[in-house]
């Protein structure tokens, strides 16, 4: 991917009309981060220098056709939680460009510290899962959603168990996982479980913290869906998820103290909606969601041809797919009840 044809793509008069550029404008590019299916670059509007957001997509984990504009339309519908950025161009088109792209606004704040900074990621949580959606919601909505982690569990290992290059060891205890999580599968454990806007992707660095009483704000709506806001917790929550940017595995007793805190922020105090036995189940699969994923991502890293290559990110995908992490997060995290 070279800047100078994003540069370039800026300067064509249907693109500079659509973002109010002075026609011819440059726009320079700095990059602001990627993760592994995004590119993201910052830059200043040539007219007011409001700063804002490019965002380039190479690929789709959901398997969409357009993908750009699915996480598009999330904006949109989330902008009046006040805790994501205004998403303001998108093209999913392909048709000048090999990629999706989308411009949102640039938010300011620093990754989300999970020692200082949880009761505000409870109080992002409980207020974008407050949202009010209508029935055209343009969302995904899995029936079963907990059935439907453990296909998209099944997809990805599946990937990971077909390759020749495969740890026996890996195999056998991803096996494990998913004995013991089957049951949670099958049909459906919660059905009268309330559904909200949920974002699936909750890592530390997608967090824009700027601290108590100030705008923070949650970014990286690659992969929202319509379901139980206990999977955003559990994924928050989850080891895979806090120890993936900054080695931190939370406690119990800090698990426990999120999770007030996300109720009270929600006005449900007393758990009258069974959020913690429901948080328990998805935070168990969202285990064997994180290594299943790594399993995958494993088996594309041996392709030279990947768009997009991490050596931060394989590095720790190398660590999730050893057998002593793996023995972890079953002992701890599904074989009982982390929460209980």
């Amino acid at each position: 991917m070279q800047v100078s044809e994003l540069e370039a793509y800026w300067k064509r008069p249907e693109v500079a009309e659509a973002l109010n550029f002075p026609l011819g404008a440059a726009v320079a590019l700095s990059p602001l981060g990627q993760g592994e299916y995004n590119v993201n670059f910052r830059f200043s509007h040539p007219g007011t220098g409001k700063e804002y957001v490019l965002r380039v997509n190479t690929g789709s984990q959901m398997h969409l056709a357009d993908q750009i504009g699915y996480e598009y339309r999330a904006l949109r519908l989330l902008e009046p939680t006040g805790r994501t950025p205004r998403a303001v161009y998108v093209d999913g088109s392909r048709s000048v460009l090999p990629w999706g792209v989308l411009v949102m606004e640039y938010l300011p704040g620093r990754a989300l510290d999970y020692r200082t900074d949880l009761p505000l990621a409870a109080e992002i949580l409980a207020d974008i899962h407050a949202l009010p959606v209508e029935e055209d919601c343009p969302l995904l909505a899995p029936a079963r959603p907990l059935e439907a982690m453990l296909e998209e569990c099944r997809a990805m290992a599946a990937v990971y168990l077909a390759d020749a290059r495969r740890d026996r060891a890996v195999e056998k205890r991803l096996n494990t996982l998913f004995r013991a999580l089957e049951p949670l599968g099958e049909g459906d454990p919660f059905p009268d479980a309330p559904r909200a806007v949920v974002n699936t992707e909750l890592n530390s660095g997608n967090f824009l913290i700027n601290g108590p009483g100030r705008p923070n704000f949650l970014v990286d709506w690659e992969k929202p869906l319509l379901a139980d806001p206990a999977q955003d917790l559990g994924h928050f929550l989850a080891p895979t998820t806090t120890f993936w940017k900054t080695d931190c595995i939370l406690t119990p007793g800090e698990m426990k103290a999120f999770t007030r805190h996300y109720l009270d922020a929600a006005g449900d105090p007393g758990d009258r909606g069974g959020m913690a036995e429901r948080l328990s189940a998805y935070l168990a699969m969202t285990c064997l969601r994180g290594v299943t994923w790594c399993a995958m991502a494993w088996v594309e890293y041996q392709r030279p041809d990947r768009p997009i290559q991490n050596a931060f990110t394989y590095e720790k995908i190398c660590t999730y797919l050893t057998p002593e992490f793996l023995d972890r997060l079953y002992e701890a995290y599904v074989k009982q009840d982390f929460l209980a």
